[in-house]
């Protein structure tokens, strides 16, 4: 088995894990295992692609009903000539 040394955990971060150990009835050290293992046991990508994921949020919009505002003519460029020093 290896063993890891985390530096510089915010102190908040090491409080809410004590707390969540003494919930779980778990070593701080345990319950880091396990948060550790959990959190990487996942598949990678689980939910798809980025483009799959683009499409599902979106998918229940009728895009092709979209009111798209018309263009307005572009502004012109501010003035900063005023503010220029000699």
């Amino acid at each position: 088995m290896a063993s890891i040394t985390i530096r510089n955990l915010d102190d908040n971060i090491k409080a809410k894990l004590r707390i969540q150990a003494a919930q779980h009835g778990l070593s701080m050290e345990q319950e880091a295992r396990e948060i550790l293992r959990t959190s990487l046991d996942k598949p990678a990508n689980s939910e798809g692609t980025f483009l799959q994921r683009i499409r599902a949020r979106f998918a229940g919009y009728d895009l092709d009903e979209l009111q798209i505002p018309p263009r307005e003519p572009m502004r012109d460029p501010p003035d900063f000539s005023n503010h220029l020093k000699d």
